[in-house]
């Protein structure tokens, strides 16, 4: 073996040859050095991990208009009665004089009509011989119980829709995120890649805290996370790239759990950090820190080796070596770094493209079909309960603190389940479970408050061992030569289901049942649609679209030893 002090420049001895000149080199990619000599997980990559930590919590925190733009309990202001402001007391002796009665107490949005009276009333008595109890009419000015979210702030009392949009708004921007981060990350780099979206991320979001309207509130809202909210997915390939084959279902189980207590950060810092943009600061402000991350943390090995950056790459690898008391031979490094330069851009099969393949394969076709489905409930579900927790009860950030906190060992279960059970049963229990609870939580009275939330909690807990197990699935599911298309159309799918759970909230104003039926509509729909698919555990991954027709054939080759 040579010595490293044999180049200047670690990997320059490489960088100068050319393929043919390795004579006896193998061929091999990167797996295969992690398993063989690297290690699978050591010190380098529980490094990572805790290096991302702090991004992927970050991510999390694009959520905190769930309490920003919370919904809070209004009604008219009565100028008749000496309201000159929307902070005069929400519900003084007189209240039910000049707003109809309604099941929850009072009106929000309708008041009495007043009489041609000379007379007025006062903050401390406004009788109902004022007001034709007959009639009403719409507010033109409000008063509200609480001052810590936007619809104080900028008035929104009565304009629900317009108050959720600022959700919708927000996984807009997730969805314009992802073919920006891919070409920023594809062209300069994974590293600059995360470091720039989580400035991005802290930067807008300051500057939002500082919204002078409501218009300003959700653009920035939009752009925040357009430039930000590849934050979660270039900090997964920094902590997932250099784990082994055996430890990745455990390692993106972890990266999740990160994701959740990242929530968890969120719900205290709303409900300890108050008013709204006094929490919005001090969520992003620590993002700044990440600019040292250029500087500590390593570009992607995969990343360098694709841009044909060797030496850097062989640097990184003797680091990895170093750090987890392992070693890299010269061999493998020339015959790593000649697979690189041999490698070429995958070719499909056949003379059709992938629209024509899909019509013509009525396998293929019905996956095709049935796999967003997966996606957009899953997504629908796992965020629609993760927002409306806070209608639960007054207790609007425990309960958010305990619907995330209930995804870790969702997580986990998964892990312990899929590779035992299947992951088709994996699924179709996990949607079929989340759908149960939810139905269930509808004909729960308000009085059984602890029940209530213990059937809410573990309908989150069935979707988030769906949320886990999905992504492996899918991609069981679909040939190699069509995988990262068909698994990226499913998960672009899947944000239809991000983009409305936001509105959700909305409907309970309608019947408060609507969403949670919705949600076990959606995965009774998405349990049995799981069931019509085969099973993939203990089978190699398909390589080509026979192989892939094939799954769950009793004549099927493919199982694994």
């Amino acid at each position: 073996m040579r010595k490293s002090s044999e180049s200047e420049t670690p990997g320059q001895e490489i960088l100068d040859k050319e393929p043919d000149e390795i004579v006896n080199g193998k061929h091999l990619d990167l797996d295969d050095v992690l398993v063989n000599e690297l290690g699978q997980f050591g010190c380098f990559q529980m490094r990572n991990i805790l290096l991302v930590t702090i991004p992927i919590m970050m991510s999390a925190f694009m959520s905190e208009y769930i309490f920003s733009a919370a919904a809070i309990p209004h009604r008219c202001r009565i100028p008749e009665c000496n309201e000159q402001d929307k902070s005069q007391k929400y519900n003084p002796e007189w209240i039910l004089n000049v707003l109809p009665q309604t099941s929850s107490g009072f009106s929000s949005c309708e008041r009495y009509v007043l009489l041609n009276l000379d007379t007025k009333g006062s903050l401390e008595s406004c009788p109902a011989s004022l007001f034709n109890q007959t009639k009403t009419i719409d507010c033109d000015g409000y008063v509200y119980s609480k001052d810590n979210s936007v619809v104080y702030d900028f008035d929104l009392g009565c304009q629900d829709w317009l108050r959720a949009l600022a959700g919708t708004l927000n996984s807009v921007g997730i969805l314009l995120a992802m073919p920006i981060t891919g070409y920023i990350s594809d062209r300069f780099g994974r590293r600059f890649a995360l470091v720039v979206n989580v400035f991005n991320l802290s930067l807008i979001g300051l500057i939002r805290a500082f919204s002078v309207n409501y218009t300003m509130y959700m653009a920035l809202q939009i752009v925040q996370t357009t430039l930000g909210a590849g934050t979660f997915s270039s900090a997964y390939i920094f902590a997932a790239e250099l784990v082994g084959p055996k430890y990745r279902v455990v390692t993106s189980a972890t990266l999740s759990s990160i994701f959740a207590t990242g929530q968890v950060v969120l719900g205290a810092v709303a409900w300890l950090v108050q008013p709204w943009r006094y929490m919005i600061m001090t969520l992003h402000i620590p993002g700044f820190l990440v600019i040292c991350y250029y500087a500590i943390l390593p570009e992607s090995v995969r990343w360098l080796l694709s841009k044909r950056k060797y030496a850097e790459a062989t640097k990184v690898l003797k680091t990895v070596a170093k750090l987890n008391k392992t070693q890299i031979s010269d061999k493998s490094l020339e015959a790593l770094i000649n697979s690189s330069k041999d490698s070429k851009p995958l070719l499909k099969e056949g003379n059709g493209n992938l629209m024509t393949k899909i019509i013509r394969s009525p396998v293929l076709l019905r996956r095709v079909c049935t796999t967003p489905v997966w996606w957009i409930t899953t997504v629908f579900v796992y965020y629609g309960l993760s927002i409306d927790s806070t209608s639960l009860s007054d207790t609007i950030y425990l309960n958010y603190i305990l619907t995330c906190a209930i995804e870790i060992p969702g997580f986990f279960t998964a892990v312990l389940v899929l590779d035992r059970v299947g992951r088709r049963a994996t699924l179709s229990s996990g949607f079929l479970f989340s759908a149960l609870c939810n139905i269930v939580f509808v004909f729960i009275p308000n009085e059984l408050s602890v029940l209530r939330l213990v059937i809410y909690l573990l309908g989150k807990f069935g979707i988030s061992m769906v949320m886990t197990s999905l992504y492996l699935y899918t991609s069981e599911l679909y040939p190699t030569e069509f995988r990262h298309s068909l698994l990226a159309f499913s998960s672009m799918i899947g944000r239809i289901g991000s983009i409305t759970a936001p509105l959700t909230p909305v409907l309970m104003e309608y019947w408060h049942g609507i969403p949670s039926l919705m949600f076990g509509g959606m995965g009774i729909l998405s349990g049995i649609l799981v069931l019509t698919q085969p099973e993939t555990l203990g089978t190699k991954m398909p390589d080509t679209l026979a192989e892939a027709e094939a799954l769950g054939k009793s004549d099927c080759s493919q199982r694994t030893s």
